[in-house]
C-alpha cells in the first residue's frame, strides 16, 4: 500500500485512513457532511498526491497527445488547460485527465491514481516515435487541491498577496529552490479553486501553510468522502464507476470533450460510427423522490416492473438532502421526469430521472 508525503500529516490531523486505489488515504477529518458543507460555504484542502502526473515535451508532442486524447491539444494556448479521455481501440474509456499546456512544445498531463500504470502502458504502445520524449513524474510529486468561496484568500495567504491567481483552466510554473511548482486553475468538486503540484520531499511544508490559511477564513482539511460527494452533485463522472473501457465518451454524456473533426485518434472512428447510429444508452441523472436509504453502486434500477440499469455512483447528497445518483440507462428512458424504481436491500423505492448537474453553484445560476 502506498502512501501520500503526507501520510503523518493526516495521521497527526486525526484523519480516518482507508485503502484506495493502492493508496492509504484519508477518507474523513470531522465527517463527510461537514467538510462537504465547509467546502460549499468557504474552503476545504484536499491530498491529490495519489493522482498521476506525466511529462511530454518535444516537436512531436502535440501531434501524439491529439492521437491519444479525444480533445484538441492544438487549441489549447500555452499556460492553458483541457479536459480529455483516452480510449481504447473500441471507443471505451481508459481513463479521464487533464492535460495543460505549459508551452509550444511542453505538456503536463494529470491522470487518476488507479491508471497511472495502465495509462503509461498503453501510450508506449501508441509509439509516440522520436521526437517525444516522456516522463512520469508520479512518484515524487505531491499534490493538494484547495476548493471552495474562499480558495483566494487562502492562495493570497499561502503565495503573498500580489502572486497571479491560476484562474480557471490555466497553469503557472514557478522555479523555486525546492523545485518547480505547478499551480492548475482546476477542481473537481464545482467550486472556484485551485490545484497545487510540487516535489513531494517539500511538500509536508506547503500542506501544513494550506491548512493554517484555510482554518483563518474557516476551512479545513477534507477527505475522499467529501470530494466523492462534491463531484457526484455536480454530475462529475468517476473513473471505474461512471467510465470504464466498455463505455464510450458519448454514452457517459461527454461529448463536449471530443473533437471528431480532428485528423485521428484512437477510438475515432467507433464514435463517429456510434454518433451517426444513434446512442443506445445514456448516463442518466437520477434524484430519489420518497424518504429511504440513499442509492449506492450497483443496486438495480427499475421501469414499470424491467430492470433497465444499475447504479454506477449513487449516494446521499448534502447539498439537496436527498439520494442521487447514475445509470446508463436506454436511451428513450433518459428524459428528465421518467418515473424509475431504485432497489435498495430487497424493497423499491421511487426514483425520477433529472438534468445534470444535481447541484448549481451560484456562479452556475
Amino acid at each position: 500500500m502506498q502512501r501520500s508525503p503526507l501520510h503523518e500529516a493526516h495521521v497527526a490531523l486525526g484523519a480516518r485512513m482507508v485503502p484506495f486505489a493502492g493508496w492509504e488515504m484519508p477518507v474523513q477529518y470531522t465527517g463527510i457532511v461537514e467538510e462537504h458543507k465547509a467546502v460549499r460555504e468557504r474552503v476545504g484542502i484536499f491530498d491529490i498526491s495519489h493522482m498521476g502526473q506525466l511529462l511530454f515535451e518535444g516537436p512531436g508532442a502535440e501531434a501524439f497527445l491529439n492521437r491519444a486524447f479525444t480533445n484538441n491539444v492544438s487549441s489549447l494556448e500555452p499556460g492553458h488547460g483541457q479536459y480529455s479521455l483516452m480510449l481504447n481501440a473500441q471507443g471505451g474509456v481508459i481513463d479521464d485527465l487533464i492535460v495543460y499546456r505549459l508551452s509550444q512544445r511542453e505538456y503536463f498531463v494529470v491522470v487518476n491514481a488507479s491508471m497511472i500504470a495502465v495509462d503509461e502502458a498503453h501510450l508506449r504502445s501508441l509509439n509516440w516515435g522520436e521526437d517525444v520524449e516522456f516522463a512520469n513524474i508520479s512518484a515524487v510529486t505531491g499534490g493538494v487541491a484547495v476548493q471552495g468561496p474562499k480558495s483566494r484568500e487562502v492562495f493570497k495567504k499561502v503565495f503573498g498577496p500580489d502572486a497571479p491567481y491560476p484562474e480557471r483552466n490555466t497553469i503557472s510554473l514557478s522555479v523555486t529552490e525546492e523545485g518547480i511548482l505547478y499551480l492548475c486553475g482546476t477542481g473537481y468538486t464545482g467550486e472556484e479553486g485551485f490545484e497545487f503540484f510540487a516535489p513531494a520531499v517539500t511538500f509536508g511544508g506547503w500542506f501544513e501553510k494550506l491548512v493554517a490559511a484555510a482554518r483563518e477564513v474557516g476551512g479545513q482539511p477534507c477527505g475522499l468522502g467529501a470530494r466523492d460527494s462534491l463531484r457526484l452533485e455536480m454530475g462529475y463522472p468517476l473513473n471505474g464507476n461512471d467510465l470504464a473501457p466498455d463505455k464510450t465518451p458519448l454514452e457517459a454524456g461527454l461529448g463536449f470533450f471530443v473533437d471528431l473533426t480532428k485528423e485521428t485518434f484512437t477510438g475515432q472512428d467507433v464514435l463517429l460510427e456510434q454518433k451517426a447510429r444513434g446512442l443506445g444508452t445514456k448516463l442518466t441523472g437520477f434524484r430519489m423522490t420518497s424518504a429511504g436509504p440513499p442509492p449506492r453502486p450497483h443496486y438495480s434500477v427499475w421501469h414499470e416492473g424491467t430492470q433497465v440499469g444499475e447504479v454506477c455512483s449513487g449516494g446521499l447528497a448534502p447539498s439537496l438532502g436527498q439520494g442521487i445518483g447514475m445509470a446508463y440507462l436506454p436511451a428513450n428512458l433518459s428524459k428528465p421526469g421518467t418515473a424509475l424504481e431504485i432497489e435498495i436491500r430487497g424493497k423499491r423505492y421511487p426514483a425520477e430521472t433529472v438534468k445534470k448537474p444535481f447541484y448549481r453553484t451560484e456562479k452556475q445560476s
